[in-house]
């Protein structure tokens, strides 16, 4: 029965530890998107107007 005391205080640590680890990764940005900012030079920033397209026309 001491063994199931230990096991469960061991468990309960590690899990702690990685309940911190987490915690640390979210708050120092870990988390953040890396994949948007690269694929953010492909994409318009804004939409043309048709005024605009007219004055592309004509000159």
């Amino acid at each position: 029965m001491n063994i199931m005391i230990l096991l469960i205080g061991a468990s309960l640590f590690i899990a702690l530890i990685f309940l911190g680890a987490f915690i640390w990764a979210v708050r120092s940005g870990q988390y953040d998107d890396d994949y948007t900012p690269s694929m953010r030079i492909l994409l318009d920033d804004t939409d043309a107007t048709s005024s605009d397209i007219e004055t592309k026309q004509s000159n």
